[in-house]
């Protein structure tokens, strides 16, 4: 429980609320239904889609045709592509004029520590957050698309490897959530243990696990609501203790008690916790 001189110095932030709308969307194929809640939002009658296919590797046209259809069944609006293989390759005054003339910017899965590795400390990804802070800009990802918004972000560790103590890989993602861990496919992959070892190595930040054809719609940065077909799960470690994630080997799986977790399914809203002190 926090303290009211801590709650005091919570509430005096003097960082701006931004303007913009972020939604996470944890993957799946059934995708019209959450991609229609997305572009519903888009507070624009002809708007500008930017598509944003970097993470992928195969059929990245393909990847465009398919979600350019889905989004011109809901409205008269421009869908343009956006692909980088290379950080080099990046045309700054090209990218710069169309996020610029964007109304709505959408990351498509694939590779999220491509999406970092290319996009990181460009004027582009300023210009991104700028936009979404100080404008009405919406944000959307899915998949690895999703998980690149926030920071910390899960690169690699699935599969028996997410259980052993240590094994998971955290990098530094877009930081548009900060102190909060996306994770997707949440159910379907089983990668509940996986987000906990993220929350166990640093107990300022909660674990948010998506499912497929769900998604979390943030506003002012912090409230946030669950849409979609399945449910998101939030892991919380203020009050945990007992992890020996420091003690990791090969064989080690990992041990945290008194996680807290709560399940939340369409409709439900939820305050995303401001741990640290807001910086500019």
């Amino acid at each position: 429980m926090e303290s009211d001189e801590i709650k005091k110095y919570q509430n005096r932030n003097d960082c701006p609320v931004p303007n913009g709308i972020l939604m996470i969307i944890g993957g799946g194929q059934e995708r019209e239904v959450v991609l229609k809640e997305f572009y519903s939002l888009i507070k624009n009658e002809n708007p500008v889609i930017e598509l944003i296919t970097t993470a992928g590797s195969e059929d990245v046209e393909g990847s465009y045709k398919e979600y350019k259809e889905i989004f011109q069944k809901f409205g008269n609006c421009a869908v343009n592509h956006m692909h980088h293989e290379k950080r080099e390759l990046i045309d700054q005054e090209e990218t710069e004029a169309r996020l610029n003339a964007a109304h709505a910017v959408f990351f498509a899965g694939g590779d999220q520590l491509k999406l970092t590795s290319i996009y990181g400390g460009t004027s582009f990804l300023f210009l991104l957050k700028h936009r979404y802070i100080y404008e009405n800009l919406l944000v959307g990802g899915t998949s690895a698309g999703a998980m690149a918004l926030s920071t910390p972000m899960i690169y690699a560790g699935t599969g028996e490897k997410e259980m052993i103590a240590g094994a998971v890989k955290v990098t530094t993602g877009f930081e548009f959530l900060r102190d909060v861990c996306i994770d997707t496919h949440f159910v379907e992959r089983g990668r509940t243990i996986r987000l906990a070892q993220v929350i166990a190595t640093n107990l300022s930040t909660i674990g948010m696990g998506i499912e497929e054809d769900t998604a979390v719609i943030v506003r002012n940065g912090v409230d946030a609501l669950v849409t979609g077909r399945g449910v998101v799960m939030i892991m919380d470690g203020k009050q945990s203790y007992g992890s020996n994630v420091t003690e990791f080997n090969e064989d080690m799986k990992l041990t945290i008690r008194n996680l807290q977790i709560s399940i939340l399914s369409k409709g439900e809203k939820f305050e995303i916790p401001q741990m640290n002190p807001p910086h500019k």
